[in-house]
Protein backbone atom coordinates (compact mmCIF):
# COMPACT_ATOMS: atom_id res chain seq x y z
CA UNK A 1 0.00 0.00 0.00
CA UNK A 2 1.31 3.57 -0.88
CA UNK A 3 1.84 5.09 2.68
CA UNK A 4 2.83 8.69 0.79
CA UNK A 5 -0.61 10.38 0.56
CA UNK A 6 -0.91 14.18 0.08
CA UNK A 7 -3.09 15.51 2.83
CA UNK A 8 -5.35 18.27 1.98
CA UNK A 9 -6.82 19.21 4.99
CA UNK A 10 -7.39 18.11 8.84
CA UNK A 11 -10.18 18.80 10.81
CA UNK A 12 -11.49 17.87 13.86
CA UNK A 13 -13.03 14.58 13.61
CA UNK A 14 -11.45 13.89 9.86
CA UNK A 15 -8.43 14.31 8.07
CA UNK A 16 -8.57 14.22 3.83
CA UNK A 17 -6.32 13.47 1.37
CA UNK A 18 -5.89 13.56 -2.40
CA UNK A 19 -7.75 10.13 -3.82
CA UNK A 20 -6.34 7.83 -5.94
CA UNK A 21 -8.45 9.44 -9.23
CA UNK A 22 -9.13 12.67 -10.45
CA UNK A 23 -12.07 14.36 -8.16
CA UNK A 24 -11.67 11.83 -5.79
CA UNK A 25 -10.68 12.67 -2.10
CA UNK A 26 -10.05 9.83 1.08
CA UNK A 27 -11.75 10.72 3.91
CA UNK A 28 -10.11 9.46 7.10
CA UNK A 29 -12.17 9.37 10.44
CA UNK A 30 -10.12 9.98 13.61
CA UNK A 31 -10.30 9.03 17.05
CA UNK A 32 -10.81 13.01 18.23
CA UNK A 33 -13.71 13.75 20.54
CA UNK A 34 -13.72 17.51 20.28
CA UNK A 35 -16.97 20.02 21.43
CA UNK A 36 -17.85 23.64 22.29
CA UNK A 37 -15.48 24.37 18.73
CA UNK A 38 -12.41 22.11 19.97
CA UNK A 39 -12.31 23.91 23.56
CA UNK A 40 -13.28 20.50 24.97
CA UNK A 41 -10.76 17.89 23.38
CA UNK A 42 -10.25 14.00 23.95
CA UNK A 43 -9.14 11.01 21.99
CA UNK A 44 -11.55 7.65 22.06
CA UNK A 45 -10.41 4.75 20.63
CA UNK A 46 -12.39 3.49 17.70
CA UNK A 47 -14.75 6.10 17.91
CA UNK A 48 -13.48 6.57 14.45
CA UNK A 49 -14.07 3.23 12.99
CA UNK A 50 -17.60 3.40 14.11
CA UNK A 51 -18.18 7.09 13.21
CA UNK A 52 -17.16 5.32 9.45
CA UNK A 53 -18.90 2.62 9.73
CA UNK A 54 -22.32 3.94 10.68
CA UNK A 55 -22.09 6.96 8.25
CA UNK A 56 -20.78 4.39 5.18
CA UNK A 57 -24.46 2.47 6.06
CA UNK A 58 -26.40 5.81 5.98
CA UNK A 59 -24.78 7.48 2.91
CA UNK A 60 -25.37 4.15 1.27
CA UNK A 61 -29.13 4.00 2.23
CA UNK A 62 -29.63 7.38 0.97
CA UNK A 63 -27.68 6.89 -2.43
CA UNK A 64 -29.98 3.73 -3.18
CA UNK A 65 -33.24 6.09 -2.74
CA UNK A 66 -31.47 8.92 -5.38
CA UNK A 67 -30.45 11.10 -2.96
CA UNK A 68 -27.37 13.09 -4.50
CA UNK A 69 -24.28 12.56 -1.86
CA UNK A 70 -20.74 12.67 -1.95
CA UNK A 71 -19.88 8.96 -1.26
CA UNK A 72 -18.34 6.75 -3.42
CA UNK A 73 -17.79 3.77 -1.37
CA UNK A 74 -15.51 2.61 2.04
CA UNK A 75 -12.32 1.96 1.79
CA UNK A 76 -11.06 0.27 4.88
CA UNK A 77 -12.52 0.52 8.84
CA UNK A 78 -11.06 4.15 8.99
CA UNK A 79 -11.58 5.02 5.44
CA UNK A 80 -14.37 6.84 2.86
CA UNK A 81 -13.97 7.20 -1.44
CA UNK A 82 -15.97 10.35 -1.83
CA UNK A 83 -15.76 12.59 -4.72
CA UNK A 84 -14.46 16.33 -4.42
CA UNK A 85 -16.94 18.93 -4.07
CA UNK A 86 -16.84 22.35 -2.90
CA UNK A 87 -18.28 22.63 0.64
CA UNK A 88 -21.04 25.11 1.08
CA UNK A 89 -20.15 27.09 4.46
CA UNK A 90 -22.86 26.15 6.02
CA UNK A 91 -23.99 23.92 8.90
CA UNK A 92 -27.86 22.55 8.45
CA UNK A 93 -29.40 22.01 11.48
CA UNK A 94 -32.68 19.70 11.47
CA UNK A 95 -34.17 19.69 14.48
CA UNK A 96 -37.46 17.55 15.47
CA UNK A 97 -37.54 17.93 19.14
CA UNK A 98 -36.49 20.92 21.97
CA UNK A 99 -32.90 20.35 22.59
CA UNK A 100 -29.46 21.81 23.38
CA UNK A 101 -28.91 25.47 22.08
CA UNK A 102 -32.62 25.71 20.58
CA UNK A 103 -34.00 25.14 24.23
CA UNK A 104 -31.24 27.76 25.63
CA UNK A 105 -32.09 30.14 23.10
CA UNK A 106 -35.95 30.14 23.68
CA UNK A 107 -36.16 28.75 26.85
CA UNK A 108 -38.00 25.35 25.88
CA UNK A 109 -37.93 22.46 27.86
CA UNK A 110 -35.22 19.71 27.13
CA UNK A 111 -37.39 16.98 25.39
CA UNK A 112 -40.78 18.93 24.32
CA UNK A 113 -42.20 18.34 21.20
CA UNK A 114 -41.75 20.97 17.97
CA UNK A 115 -45.41 22.54 15.98
CA UNK A 116 -42.75 21.07 13.41
CA UNK A 117 -39.32 19.96 12.33
CA UNK A 118 -37.11 23.06 11.82
CA UNK A 119 -34.08 23.83 9.57
CA UNK A 120 -31.60 26.20 11.23
CA UNK A 121 -28.86 27.98 9.00
CA UNK A 122 -25.32 28.46 10.74
CA UNK A 123 -22.17 30.13 9.43
CA UNK A 124 -18.95 27.99 9.30
CA UNK A 125 -16.50 29.92 11.03
CA UNK A 126 -14.93 28.24 14.26
CA UNK A 127 -13.19 31.78 14.88
CA UNK A 128 -16.53 33.01 15.21
CA UNK A 129 -18.23 30.00 16.84
CA UNK A 130 -20.20 28.92 13.84
CA UNK A 131 -23.12 31.82 14.26
CA UNK A 132 -26.80 31.73 13.36
CA UNK A 133 -27.59 33.37 9.88
CA UNK A 134 -30.70 33.73 8.09
CA UNK A 135 -31.07 33.44 4.79
CA UNK A 136 -30.69 37.02 3.81
CA UNK A 137 -27.31 36.72 5.27
CA UNK A 138 -26.70 33.86 2.81
CA UNK A 139 -27.37 35.31 -0.28
CA UNK A 140 -26.23 38.74 0.94
CA UNK A 141 -22.60 37.41 1.30
CA UNK A 142 -23.36 35.09 -1.70
CA UNK A 143 -22.77 31.56 0.83
CA UNK A 144 -25.14 29.98 -1.56
CA UNK A 145 -27.59 30.80 -4.13
CA UNK A 146 -31.83 31.36 -3.50
CA UNK A 147 -32.15 27.77 -5.47
CA UNK A 148 -29.01 26.40 -3.63
CA UNK A 149 -31.34 27.18 -0.83
CA UNK A 150 -33.94 25.56 -1.26
CA UNK A 151 -32.26 22.57 -2.87
CA UNK A 152 -30.63 22.39 0.53
CA UNK A 153 -33.99 22.86 2.27
CA UNK A 154 -35.63 20.02 -0.08
CA UNK A 155 -33.40 18.01 0.47
CA UNK A 156 -32.97 18.56 4.09
CA UNK A 157 -36.52 17.31 5.00
CA UNK A 158 -36.27 14.20 2.70
CA UNK A 159 -32.98 13.24 4.67
CA UNK A 160 -34.56 13.93 8.07
CA UNK A 161 -37.87 12.06 6.97
CA UNK A 162 -35.80 8.89 5.95
CA UNK A 163 -33.60 9.06 9.28
CA UNK A 164 -36.15 9.40 11.63
CA UNK A 165 -37.93 6.12 9.76
CA UNK A 166 -34.80 4.39 9.80
CA UNK A 167 -33.86 4.94 13.60
CA UNK A 168 -37.40 4.61 14.71
CA UNK A 169 -37.14 0.89 13.65
CA UNK A 170 -34.14 0.32 15.80
CA UNK A 171 -35.88 2.11 18.83
CA UNK A 172 -34.28 5.44 18.51
CA UNK A 173 -35.57 9.13 18.15
CA UNK A 174 -33.68 11.12 16.29
CA UNK A 175 -33.83 14.87 18.15
CA UNK A 176 -32.24 16.96 15.51
CA UNK A 177 -28.87 16.50 13.35
CA UNK A 178 -26.71 18.53 11.44
CA UNK A 179 -25.56 17.68 7.72
CA UNK A 180 -23.13 20.10 5.23
CA UNK A 181 -23.64 20.22 1.43
CA UNK A 182 -20.99 20.72 -1.57
CA UNK A 183 -20.94 21.70 -5.28
CA UNK A 184 -20.03 18.75 -7.40
CA UNK A 185 -18.62 19.96 -10.76
CA UNK A 186 -19.68 17.44 -13.23
CA UNK A 187 -18.15 18.83 -17.14
CA UNK A 188 -20.18 22.23 -17.37
CA UNK A 189 -22.86 21.34 -14.67
CA UNK A 190 -23.30 21.96 -11.03
CA UNK A 191 -25.82 20.39 -8.58
CA UNK A 192 -25.70 20.54 -4.54
CA UNK A 193 -24.96 17.01 -2.86
CA UNK A 194 -25.18 16.29 0.61
CA UNK A 195 -20.93 16.12 1.93
CA UNK A 196 -19.27 15.40 5.23
CA UNK A 197 -20.77 12.14 7.31
CA UNK A 198 -23.99 11.34 8.98
CA UNK A 199 -23.04 9.75 12.53
CA UNK A 200 -23.94 10.18 16.60
CA UNK A 201 -20.71 12.67 16.09
CA UNK A 202 -23.39 14.80 14.51
CA UNK A 203 -26.88 13.85 15.47
CA UNK A 204 -28.33 13.64 19.01
CA UNK A 205 -30.60 10.24 19.35
CA UNK A 206 -32.77 8.85 22.15
CA UNK A 207 -33.66 5.90 23.10
CA UNK A 208 -37.31 6.06 22.56
CA UNK A 209 -38.04 3.73 25.92
CA UNK A 210 -35.41 5.07 28.31
CA UNK A 211 -34.63 8.30 26.96
CA UNK A 212 -31.09 7.48 27.11
CA UNK A 213 -28.30 9.54 24.96
CA UNK A 214 -26.75 7.44 22.25
CA UNK A 215 -24.79 10.74 21.12
CA UNK A 216 -22.00 12.91 21.90
CA UNK A 217 -24.03 14.94 24.42
CA UNK A 218 -22.50 12.38 26.26
CA UNK A 219 -19.10 13.72 25.91
CA UNK A 220 -20.90 17.47 26.08
CA UNK A 221 -22.01 16.74 29.37
CA UNK A 222 -19.22 14.64 31.41
CA UNK A 223 -21.52 11.68 30.80
CA UNK A 224 -19.32 9.17 30.21
CA UNK A 225 -20.01 6.30 28.33
CA UNK A 226 -19.50 7.44 24.67
CA UNK A 227 -18.28 4.33 23.16
CA UNK A 228 -20.97 2.18 24.36
CA UNK A 229 -23.37 4.85 23.51
CA UNK A 230 -22.25 4.21 19.72
CA UNK A 231 -21.91 0.98 19.67
CA UNK A 232 -25.02 0.44 20.82
CA UNK A 233 -26.14 2.61 17.61
CA UNK A 234 -23.84 0.81 15.71
CA UNK A 235 -25.38 -2.60 17.30
CA UNK A 236 -29.38 -1.77 16.59
CA UNK A 237 -28.12 -0.72 12.87
CA UNK A 238 -26.67 -4.37 12.17
CA UNK A 239 -23.16 -3.22 12.29
CA UNK A 240 -22.03 -5.04 15.11
CA UNK A 241 -23.10 -8.83 15.16
CA UNK A 242 -23.02 -10.35 18.44
CA UNK A 243 -22.10 -14.18 18.38
CA UNK A 244 -23.07 -16.22 21.02
CA UNK A 245 -20.29 -18.54 22.43
CA UNK A 246 -21.61 -22.02 22.08
CA UNK A 247 -21.59 -24.23 25.09
CA UNK A 248 -18.36 -26.07 25.65
CA UNK A 249 -18.81 -29.67 23.86
CA UNK A 250 -18.62 -32.58 26.77
CA UNK A 251 -16.07 -35.18 26.07
CA UNK A 252 -17.07 -38.65 24.74
CA UNK A 253 -16.44 -41.95 25.48
CA UNK A 254 -14.78 -43.88 22.58
CA UNK A 255 -15.31 -47.67 22.56
CA UNK A 256 -12.02 -49.25 21.83
CA UNK A 257 -11.18 -53.27 20.98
Amino acid sequence: MNTKRTRIYEGKAKILYEGPEPGTIIVHYKDDATAFNAQKKAVIDGKGVLNNRISELIFTRLNELGMPTHFLKRLNMREQLVREVEIIPLEVVVRNVAAGSLSKRLGLEEGSALPRSIIEFYYKNDQLGDPMVSEEHITAFNWASPQEIDDIMHMAIRINDFLSGLFLGIGIKLVDFKVEFGRLYENDMVRIVLADEISPDCCRLWDIKTQDKLDKDRFRRDMGGLMEAYQEVARRLGLIIEVEQPERSRPKLVKTD
